[in-house]
C-alpha cells in the first residue's frame, strides 16, 4: 500500500527532523468504518495495531480476523454498558475519563488475559462536545486507575481541535506532554497524540503513538453505523 508506506515515510522523517529515537512512533491504523479487506491490505504490508471507535463494528471484524495477530486498540467513547465486552476484546484502551468505567473494565477484564493496556483522554482544547478530563483532573484519574489490578495505565490520550498551523498544532500536544511529566510516574511511557493532518507536530512534542486513518485508507465513504464485510472468515496468506 502506497498510502500506508507514505505515512511510515512521514513518520521517519518527523523521528529524525525532532531528534527521536528511530523507531519511537507506533503507527495505529485507524480503521473504523472500514471492511475486513481493507485491513487485510495493511495486515500483508506489517501493519499489526488497529484502532477501532465502535464495539459492535469492532467485533464483526475481529471475528473475521481472528487468524490474523492483530493488536486491537479501542479509541472511541465508552458507554458503560460495553465495558464488559471492550474488557474482553481489546489489549488498549486509549479513552479513559471517568473511574467507574476504569473500575468496570479492570473487573471485567478476564483472569487469563494480560491487564488491559489504558490511556487517559484529556481535553487540550476548549470544545464542550469532546470527551476527556481536563487538565486539572488527570492527576486524580491517575492516581485511581494504578490502584486498578486489571488495568495498566501506560499514559494520556488528546483529540485536539484542527488546526493549520505548525505553531498551533504543537501547542496542545506540548500541553500533554507536560501533564504526563508533571505526573511524575516514571513507568507511564504513552503519549497517543496526532493523526493524519498533525502528527509531525505531535511527534515533534513526543508522540508515541500517532493515530492515522483516512491518510492510510482514504475518505470515509460508508455512514459510521454499517461496516461491509464478508461473512466467513478470512487466513492469512
Amino acid at each position: 500500500m502506497e498510502s500506508l508506506e507514505s505515512v511510515r515515510n512521514r513518520i521517519r522523517k518527523a523521528e529524525y527532523t525532532y531528534k527521536r529515537k528511530p523507531g519511537s512512533v507506533m503507527l495505529l491504523a485507524v480503521s473504523k468504518t472500514r471492511p475486513s479487506e481493507d485491513l487485510i491490505k495493511a495486515f500483508n504490508h506489517e501493519q499489526r495495531d488497529f484502532g477501532e471507535n465502535y464495539l459492535n463494528e469492532a467485533k464483526i471484524k475481529q471475528s473475521h480476523l481472528a487468524n490474523f495477530k492483530i493488536t486491537w486498540h479501542f479509541i472511541g467513547p465508552i458507554q458503560s454498558n460495553k465495558t464488559r465486552e471492550i474488557a474482553s476484546h481489546f489489549s488498549w484502551v486509549h479513552s479513559i475519563d471517568r473511574i467507574r468505567v476504569a473500575a468496570r473494565l479492570s473487573t471485567q477484564r478476564p483472569k487469563h488475559l494480560p491487564p488491559l493496556n489504558v490511556c487517559i483522554q484529556v481535553k487540550t482544547s476548549e470544545e464542550a462536545t469532546k470527551s476527556g478530563v481536563t487538565i486539572a483532573e488527570v492527576s486524580e484519574l491517575a492516581a485511581a486507575i494504578t490502584t486498578l489490578p486489571g488495568l495498566r495505565l501506560r499514559g494520556l490520550m488528546t483529540i485536539p481541535n484542527q488546526a493549520s498551523d505548525f505553531d498551533e498544532q504543537k501547542r496542545p500536544f506540548r500541553a500533554l506532554r507536560n501533564v504526563l511529566k508533571n505526573l511524575k510516574q516514571p513507568y507511564l511511557d504513552t503519549l497517543s497524540m496526532g493523526m493524519s493532518n498533525d502528527l509531525e507536530a505531535a511527534i515533534a512534542e513526543g508522540a508515541t503513538i500517532v493515530r492515522v486513518g483516512t491518510a492510510i485508507f482514504g475518505p470515509r465513504k460508508l455512514p459510521e453505523s454499517r461496516c461491509l464485510d464478508n461473512k466467513t472468515p478470512f487466513e492469512p496468506k
